[in-house]
């Protein structure tokens, strides 16, 4: 009798702790601040508040995602964890650029094409706040993804300028991050934003621990990313860069992750899977010229799901880029979070 009754505590032991590895992979943070609603671009700017704000109240009224969803609390990046990916002087002019604004006035960054206000040093920060708390969420397994609703974008920014509505890299720093304070030796970056991520590209060009794939519409913002540039030094061969004609769409899209991304990862083995989700790309967006469509998104998070489950024990952030029509946007988000949670 005590033997049987030994039997069965055990038992209930090994099924609640399968139940509550189950329940942490199913899990998917969304990491998201209404501050990030602060960072005012001006009337009719394409990356404004609203795009974001539509995505959230789509998420927090789907009643089939919504038992998968938490929605951790987070702090602004420090000026240390900037320094991951940006030089001081440009942290600094950031700094002093923002703080000369007055309340509700609006001017532009004076490295580049990116318009700024008195709280979007502030909201950048916190953008990359996001990312990093994620990611020590993700690595201390308490969860296996999430997905960062973030803005400003990131994947324009260099090391010493923001430019093409960015600020602060958010998922380069996170990639630091990751290196930094958890020591991961691989880390891929995808990139599907319909414009090609120059910033995030020249960051880790010579660099052979982070291998970076982009694939965006050509000719188009910012006239970079050829299937030429493949890394330069120990970072050749760690840039992978598929350019595609206006009018693409989901076919060309998942022949790409399939026949370039996936062999290419058979090599890398990555340990980490970092997104730079931008949903321009979408049929129908006001800035771009491909045709994805949110079933298009769907299939790639389950191609890019594989490779985390294969090498990265899962673990993948995404980490929100562009994308200038809030439906297309909440769409997609929708169908990728239904991939993370394995709903």
């Amino acid at each position: 009798m005590k033997i049987l009754f030994l039997s069965i505590i055990l038992l209930f032991t090994a099924n609640s702790l399968i139940a509550e590895n189950l329940n942490k992979k199913n899990k998917v943070a969304v990491m998201y601040s209404d501050q990030f609603l602060l960072h005012d671009t001006g009337k009719n700017h394409p990356e404004n508040p609203s795009r974001l704000l539509s995505v959230v109240e789509d998420l927090i009224s789907n009643p089939l995602l919504k038992p998968y969803l938490i929605w951790p609390k987070f702090t602004p990046a420090t000026t240390d964890q900037l320094q991951l990916a940006h030089t001081k002087s440009y942290i600094k002019t950031v700094e002093l650029e923002t703080d000369l604004l007055k309340n509700n006035s609006i001017s532009y960054l004076s490295t580049g094409d990116t318009v700024i206000s008195k709280q979007s040093n502030h909201v950048a920060r916190l953008a990359v706040g996001a990312g990093i708390k994620a990611v020590d969420m993700i690595m201390s397994e308490e969860i296996n993804s999430a997905f960062a609703l973030v803005r400003p974008p990131g994947h324009h920014a260099t090391a010493s300028r923001g430019m093409g509505f960015c600020i602060y890299n958010n998922v380069a720093i996170v990639a630091r991050h990751l290196q930094q304070q958890h020591d991961l030796k691989k880390i891929l970056i995808v990139d599907f934003d319909v414009h090609h991520g120059n910033g995030t590209q020249d960051i880790f060009y010579e660099d052979n621990s982070v291998f970076y794939f982009s694939v965006h519409q050509h000719p188009f913002y910012p006239q970079s990313g050829r299937p030429t540039e493949k890394g330069i030094g120990k970072g050749k061969g760690f840039t992978l860069n598929v350019d595609l004609p206006k009018g693409s769409g989901n076919k060309e899209l998942l022949n790409t992750f399939k026949n370039q991304l996936k062999p290419a990862m058979d090599k890398f083995k990555p340990e980490f899977v970092l997104v730079s989700a931008g949903f321009d790309a979408h049929e129908g967006d006001l800035l771009g010229q491909l045709n994805y469509t949110s079933t298009g998104y769907k299939q790639t998070a389950l191609i890019l799901k594989d490779i985390a489950e294969k090498y990265a024990l899962g673990r993948t952030l995404y980490m929100l880029e562009g994308g200038y029509v809030a439906k297309n946007i909440s769409q997609s988000v929708n169908e990728i979070l239904g991939v993370l949670a394995n709903k």
